[in-house]
Protein backbone atom coordinates (compact mmCIF):
# COMPACT_ATOMS: atom_id res chain seq x y z
CA UNK A 1 0.00 0.00 0.00
CA UNK A 2 1.52 3.45 -0.98
CA UNK A 3 2.23 6.01 1.99
CA UNK A 4 2.38 9.56 1.27
CA UNK A 5 4.01 11.69 3.98
CA UNK A 6 3.38 15.98 4.02
CA UNK A 7 3.65 18.38 7.02
CA UNK A 8 3.01 22.23 7.16
CA UNK A 9 5.53 24.73 6.58
CA UNK A 10 6.38 25.12 9.56
CA UNK A 11 6.92 21.49 10.81
CA UNK A 12 4.89 21.39 13.27
CA UNK A 13 2.25 19.06 12.10
CA UNK A 14 3.20 16.09 9.96
CA UNK A 15 0.86 13.72 8.71
CA UNK A 16 0.63 10.40 7.07
CA UNK A 17 -2.00 8.94 4.20
CA UNK A 18 -2.36 5.42 3.34
CA UNK A 19 -3.96 4.72 -0.07
CA UNK A 20 -4.73 5.61 -3.10
CA UNK A 21 -5.96 9.00 -4.12
CA UNK A 22 -8.94 8.79 -6.94
CA UNK A 23 -9.16 12.51 -8.34
CA UNK A 24 -6.97 15.49 -8.30
CA UNK A 25 -8.41 19.06 -8.92
CA UNK A 26 -7.77 22.96 -9.53
CA UNK A 27 -10.38 24.49 -8.27
CA UNK A 28 -10.51 28.21 -9.09
CA UNK A 29 -14.19 29.46 -7.27
CA UNK A 30 -13.41 32.20 -5.00
CA UNK A 31 -13.42 30.31 -1.87
CA UNK A 32 -10.63 28.58 -3.24
CA UNK A 33 -8.31 31.27 -4.36
CA UNK A 34 -9.43 32.97 -1.18
CA UNK A 35 -8.06 30.16 0.89
CA UNK A 36 -4.85 29.78 -1.02
CA UNK A 37 -3.91 33.33 -2.17
CA UNK A 38 -2.99 32.00 -5.29
CA UNK A 39 -4.87 31.26 -8.55
CA UNK A 40 -6.30 27.70 -7.10
CA UNK A 41 -6.98 25.41 -5.25
CA UNK A 42 -4.76 22.22 -5.70
CA UNK A 43 -6.38 19.24 -4.01
CA UNK A 44 -6.42 15.38 -3.78
CA UNK A 45 -9.39 13.57 -2.89
CA UNK A 46 -9.65 10.15 -1.65
CA UNK A 47 -13.10 7.95 -0.81
CA UNK A 48 -10.85 5.17 0.60
CA UNK A 49 -7.33 6.38 1.71
CA UNK A 50 -6.80 6.51 5.49
CA UNK A 51 -5.24 10.26 7.73
CA UNK A 52 -2.92 9.93 10.10
CA UNK A 53 -1.37 12.69 12.11
CA UNK A 54 2.18 11.69 12.85
CA UNK A 55 2.74 14.66 14.98
CA UNK A 56 1.32 18.39 16.34
CA UNK A 57 -2.40 17.45 15.61
CA UNK A 58 -3.20 19.40 18.75
CA UNK A 59 -2.18 22.51 16.44
CA UNK A 60 -4.43 21.23 13.75
CA UNK A 61 -7.06 24.24 13.03
CA UNK A 62 -10.60 24.29 11.06
CA UNK A 63 -12.51 26.24 9.45
CA UNK A 64 -15.66 25.62 7.68
CA UNK A 65 -17.71 28.59 6.16
CA UNK A 66 -21.67 28.73 7.33
CA UNK A 67 -24.29 27.29 4.93
CA UNK A 68 -21.52 26.33 2.40
CA UNK A 69 -19.26 22.77 1.62
CA UNK A 70 -16.59 25.06 2.14
CA UNK A 71 -13.70 23.83 4.57
CA UNK A 72 -10.62 23.22 5.27
CA UNK A 73 -7.63 22.66 7.63
CA UNK A 74 -4.59 24.36 8.54
CA UNK A 75 -1.69 25.24 11.07
CA UNK A 76 -2.43 27.01 13.94
CA UNK A 77 1.11 28.04 13.90
CA UNK A 78 2.14 28.63 10.31
CA UNK A 79 -1.56 28.88 8.72
CA UNK A 80 -0.03 25.92 6.16
CA UNK A 81 -2.81 23.99 4.52
CA UNK A 82 -3.28 20.81 5.96
CA UNK A 83 -5.83 17.68 5.13
CA UNK A 84 -9.66 17.80 6.00
CA UNK A 85 -11.85 14.46 6.69
CA UNK A 86 -15.25 15.83 4.86
CA UNK A 87 -18.50 14.58 4.16
CA UNK A 88 -19.12 12.85 7.66
CA UNK A 89 -15.77 10.99 7.30
CA UNK A 90 -16.27 10.16 3.84
CA UNK A 91 -14.32 12.20 1.83
CA UNK A 92 -10.44 12.62 2.73
CA UNK A 93 -9.31 16.05 1.25
CA UNK A 94 -5.08 16.64 0.62
CA UNK A 95 -4.12 20.21 -0.19
CA UNK A 96 -1.50 18.81 -2.84
CA UNK A 97 1.17 21.47 -1.89
CA UNK A 98 1.20 20.02 1.59
CA UNK A 99 2.80 16.74 0.76
CA UNK A 100 6.46 15.86 0.66
CA UNK A 101 6.46 13.13 -1.48
CA UNK A 102 5.50 13.47 -4.94
CA UNK A 103 2.11 12.33 -6.41
CA UNK A 104 2.02 9.99 -9.47
CA UNK A 105 -1.16 12.43 -10.61
CA UNK A 106 -1.38 14.55 -12.95
CA UNK A 107 -4.76 16.85 -12.39
CA UNK A 108 -8.26 15.52 -13.88
CA UNK A 109 -9.52 18.70 -14.41
CA UNK A 110 -10.13 22.46 -13.76
CA UNK A 111 -12.89 23.05 -11.27
CA UNK A 112 -15.21 26.56 -11.33
CA UNK A 113 -13.33 27.81 -14.48
CA UNK A 114 -15.96 30.92 -14.91
CA UNK A 115 -14.72 32.29 -11.80
CA UNK A 116 -10.76 32.05 -12.63
CA UNK A 117 -8.62 35.16 -11.97
CA UNK A 118 -8.82 37.84 -15.00
CA UNK A 119 -4.72 37.55 -14.44
CA UNK A 120 -4.77 33.77 -14.06
CA UNK A 121 -4.83 33.21 -18.26
CA UNK A 122 -1.47 33.49 -20.95
CA UNK A 123 0.72 31.77 -18.53
CA UNK A 124 3.04 30.79 -22.06
CA UNK A 125 4.01 33.96 -22.39
CA UNK A 126 5.76 34.33 -19.38
CA UNK A 127 9.48 33.95 -18.59
CA UNK A 128 10.64 31.19 -16.56
CA UNK A 129 13.17 30.99 -13.45
CA UNK A 130 14.66 28.18 -11.72
CA UNK A 131 14.83 30.56 -9.16
CA UNK A 132 15.12 34.10 -8.30
CA UNK A 133 15.19 36.46 -10.86
CA UNK A 134 19.08 37.87 -11.36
Amino acid sequence: MTIYRGACLCGAVRYEVQGRFERFFLCHCSRCRKDTGSAHGANLFSQSASLTWVAGEEQLRHFALSATRHARSFCGVCGSALPSVQMDGKLLVVPAGSLDDDVDLKPDAHLFAASRAAWDDGFTDVAVFDGLPK
